[in-house]
């Protein structure tokens, strides 16, 4: 697994600016396209958009545990598992066809209890503590599918909606249907210590203008390098100043639509000098606030710190922040032994409930929504019954929402009697990608963009909004 073996600085914004990057709204090689409602916006690209329709949903935090989390020893309960480990089944899974090894099949019982939680009596296992004790607040789908067992595609596909080639990633296409009220912060952040399966196509734009492409940002001391000015902000504001000067001149001699952007480029460059480095200042949080993440004072890496920033970035008008959790160097890829679910979850348990307590009590939980997922789940059999780990599954796994327009504290959907498929109101990524346009505001069908020669969307030609969850 690849690193970002440095902060993304200053100079490699203004860069990407001129590249045709996302990291600000720059003058991109295809910055001047059509937007959703018809015509360009050449002049500024990530200007607030409305809705289709009244939005429950300002803004989202979306949690993505890299891996592949085990639903059947997480939050889907399976007793008839449990009795009936070691029972044969006979299965045309594609994790184990035609895999040398594989040729019998086994149940295998989870490895952790589960307990009704809260007063929705939901049940979540001891895996998640603290989010088990915020069962009354999430609708947690129990009937997930996807559409590939390989990592990198199903990690595509969760991002995508397309699980084959690049297209642009769900904060992307948010980020285009609504623009971004902060001048001075990118419209959509990813923060995390390592890159997933996919690599940075999991926050590219592709087709869509480069303004929208997510920002990484790493867990770090200085989580953008270099994004302090070097010179003084009096003399930096006077060269920008004329050189603004000198590009009006320009612009009114030889009309050019990408050199009011290109010119606003500068401008957000500007601004970031300011608001990242607050952004990013943690040291007047109180220390309740850091006790409820688990976060030690001047700690700068880990879930928790993740999770605070996300808390901060939304409240400062950013758009979509995508927190992803690969471990450290390790991720929830439990092949060999499912005990590595344990540190997993240690790690990123308590920040997550943190986080909803924090947007709960601040009235932020009202218009964020707040979103976990994986790209699937695992196999509830495994070669031999005594197996430690379990493989791919993508036949079924759990996800959960909370937040601006959720029904809290209840369950959607279902699987088998031993969690091998999804039976009952299943949900596939193209259903969960329309739900959350939904919740923002947008009409999946409607948000497309004109790409060679035709109308592309996140949802490509399906999906249906999960209306059951939905307040």
């Amino acid at each position: 697994m690849t690193g970002f073996h440095t902060a993304p600085d200053r100079r490699f914004f203004l860069r990407s600016a001129v590249a045709g990057s996302a990291l600000l709204p720059a003058l991109v090689r295809d910055l001047v396209g059509g937007d959703r409602n018809g015509g360009p916006d050449a002049s500024d690209p990530l200007a607030p958009k409305p809705p289709h329709f009244p939005a429950k949903a300002k803004r989202v935090i979306f949690l993505f545990m890299s891996g592949g989390v085990s639903h059947v020893d997480s939050f889907d309960p399976k007793p008839r598992l449990t009795a009936d480990h070691g029972k044969q089944v006979t299965l045309d899974h594609p994790e184990t066809k035609n895999r040398p090894g594989y040729e019998k099949l086994f149940l295998k019982r989870p490895q952790w209890e589960f307990k009704k939680r809260g007063k929705s009596g939901t049940e979540v296992s001891e895996l998640f503590p603290h989010v088990a004790a915020a069962a009354d607040d999430i609708a947690l789908i129990r009937s997930m599918t996807t559409g590939h067992s390989n990592h990198y595609n199903a990690t595509l596909g969760m991002h995508t909606g397309s699980f084959t080639v690049a297209r642009p990633g769900l904060g992307a296409w948010v980020s285009y249907g609504l623009g971004s009220p902060n001048k001075n912060l990118p419209s959509f952040v990813v923060i995390a210590p390592f890159t997933p399966y996919a690599g940075g196509q999991v926050w590219a734009s592709d087709f869509l203008p480069g303004c929208h492409q997510g920002t990484p940002v790493v867990p770090a001391a200085e989580p953008m390098a270099n994004i302090r000015p070097r010179v003084p902000v009096a003399v930096q504001r006077m060269e920008l100043d004329a050189l603004a000067e000198l590009n009006r001149g320009h612009r009114a001699a030889r009309p050019d639509p990408a050199l009011a952007a290109r010119m606003q480029s500068y401008e957000v460059a500007f601004g970031m000098q300011t608001a990242a480095p607050e952004a990013f200042d943690l040291s007047r949080e109180t220390d309740d606030t850091l006790a409820l993440y688990g976060l030690p004072r001047g700690s700068t890496n880990g879930f928790a710190w993740q999770c605070l920033v996300a808390r901060r970035l939304v409240e400062r008008g950013v758009r979509f922040v995508e927190l992803i959790d690969t471990g450290s160097s390790n991720n929830w890829d439990a092949h060999g032994d499912m005990t590595t679910h344990a540190p997993l979850a240690k790690n990123v348990d308590r920040p997550i409930a943190g986080l909803i307590a924090d947007l709960k009590r601040r009235g932020l939980l009202d218009d964020t929504l707040v979103v976990w997922t994986t790209e699937f789940g695992r196999t509830p059999f495994n070669n031999t019954a005594d197996a430690k780990g379990r493989e791919h599954h993508n036949w079924a796994f759990s996800s959960w929402l909370a937040g601006a327009g959720v029904k809290p504290g209840m369950v959607h959907g279902a699987t088998d009697e031993y969690g091998i498929r999804a039976v009952e109101k299943p949900v596939d990524v193209h259903d969960f990608h329309a739900t959350i346009l939904h919740l923002m505001g947008l009409d999946h069908e409607k948000l497309t963009f004109r790409h060679a020669g035709r109308d592309y969307r996140l949802t490509d030609v399906k999906g249906k909004v999960v209306r059951e969850i939905l307040t």
